[in-house]
């Protein structure tokens, strides 16, 4: 029975680590960069990410507030590029896992 758990938790554990994706993982962080450098800093500077206080906690927070940003200041970004943008976000400022 211990030859054939050892395998079989093995390979669960494969399983559960390749499900859990990177947030993020489809956008690209040098298209974010872009995107972000166009748009975000026309209301804001950077400071807004790095704060003590800051009221983004979570990856999906993060995406949350782009899509907003991006609705309420008519960038016009499709979703693959606020994809872009959270990636860059979380790339240079949040860290999310």
């Amino acid at each position: 029975m211990k030859r054939l758990l050892s395998p079989l938790c093995y390979g669960l554990m494969l399983i559960v680590t390749h499900t859990e994706a990177a947030p993020f993982d489809k956008g690209d962080p040098q298209v974010g960069k872009t995107l972000h450098d166009k748009s975000c800093l026309a209301c804001h500077d950077s400071k807004v990410y790095t704060r003590a206080d800051r009221k983004i906690k979570t990856a999906q927070q993060l995406a949350g507030r782009v899509s907003g940003c991006n609705a309420n200041t008519g960038a016009g970004w499709f979703p693959e590029e606020e994809q872009h943008v959270d990636a860059y976000l979380n790339q240079q400022f949040y860290k999310f896992k």
